[in-house]
């Protein structure tokens, strides 16, 4: 099986391979399903699959829907029940029902293969991308989300693939990263749930002798001045920001940066006296009141937290609410 997350990738593989290839995507889903909405199983001709449409509950009935539709060159939409006994296997407590599309790739009314060249391009390059089929008449297209005729911001943002009327929108936007600025304890814990929950992190501090291979195995770290860093790193809509040195001269041209940009999120460690100090600093700069607003400061989510570990599990729960709630601010 190959990653969840490569799954157009492996279609267009196996098609370029000469293999009749089938994508089947969860389009709506009811109750406790498996899968979210979006989520893709690639099928080929010699019954290999890649990806996932429901954990292993419905995968056997998909697979014969798709060798069918490379048959024939029929798309289908089609509504599969998830029994109770079935969810449990899976880790659900309940079952629920799914809409599934199923779509044989270069044949009949499927899309054609260059659309998902094109869709495979708009994600090797880390662009944000949707597409977007009509299931009444079967009309395709992929978008980027600059394209200004269909306003999905809020799904590219949300991270939210569904219905807008009969045109089913499948969102494929470029992995979540993150930007840790100072390689203190709370940045431990922090870079191994940002890894967990998704995020391609980083760690930024010039010093050394704390940014160690030592203290964070298996993480990349940066060996150079926050700004620059995060001017190289490029920052968009889908990067979160956060700043744990306590140290203007780390701290406060990193802040600068983010705030000049489209982060979603902007963290700053430090106590309600330390962030009083810093907008002081901030403003004596030249940032405006409306610029700092975008600071999340004390950072994290107000749960109590006291140690490194939980203060660091405050900071993803915030950054989380962020993401998945943008309306909401404290």
């Amino acid at each position: 099986m190959a990653d969840f997350d490569q799954i157009p990738e492996q279609a267009l593989d196996w098609f370029n391979a000469g293999k009749g290839t089938v994508l089947a995507t969860v389009v709506q889903t009811w109750g406790s399903a498996p899968r979210p909405t979006g989520s893709q199983l690639a099928i080929n001709e010699n019954m290999e699959m890649a990806g996932s449409v429901s954990g292993g509950c419905v995968e056997g009935a998909i697979v014969e829907e798709a060798i069918n539709a490379l048959k024939d060159g029929v798309p289908r939409l089609l509504e599969y029940g998830v029994s109770d006994e079935e969810a449990f296997a899976v880790g659900l407590a309940c079952g629920g029902a799914i809409h599934v599309l199923i779509e044989p790739i270069g044949i009949g009314q499927g899309p054609d293969a260059a659309l998902l060249k094109a869709l495979v391009e708009y994600r090797a390059d880390r662009r944000a991308a949707a597409y977007l089929v009509n299931t009444k008449t079967w009309e395709r297209q992929v978008i980027g989300s600059d394209f200004n005729a269909i306003d999905l911001a809020s799904r590219f943002t949300s991270d939210k693939s569904g219905f807008e009327g009969d045109w089913f929108v499948n969102i494929h936007n470029p992995p979540l990263r993150m930007i840790v600025v100072g390689a203190v304890h709370i940045a431990q814990p922090l870079m191994q749930l940002a890894r967990v929950a998704g995020y391609d992190a980083v760690l930024v501090d010039p010093r050394e002798a704390f940014a160690t291979v030592a203290r964070f195995p298996g993480e990349r770290l940066l060996h150079v001045w926050p700004d620059d860093a995060l001017e190289a790193e490029g920052l968009d809509a889908r990067v979160a920001v956060v700043t744990l040195t306590h140290d203007p001269k780390l701290d406060d041209p990193a802040i600068k940066v983010a705030i000049a940009s489209d982060v979603f999120y902007l963290g700053c460690l430090g106590s309600t006296r330390t962030h009083a100090k810093r907008v002081a600093r901030l403003k004596e700069a030249g940032l405006t009141d409306t610029q700092i607003t975008k600071i999340h400061a004390p950072v994290g989510a107000d749960i109590g937290s006291k140690t490194p570990a939980e203060i660091a599990i405050s900071i993803m729960a915030e950054i989380t609410e962020r993401l998945r709630r943008p309306e909401t601010r404290r």
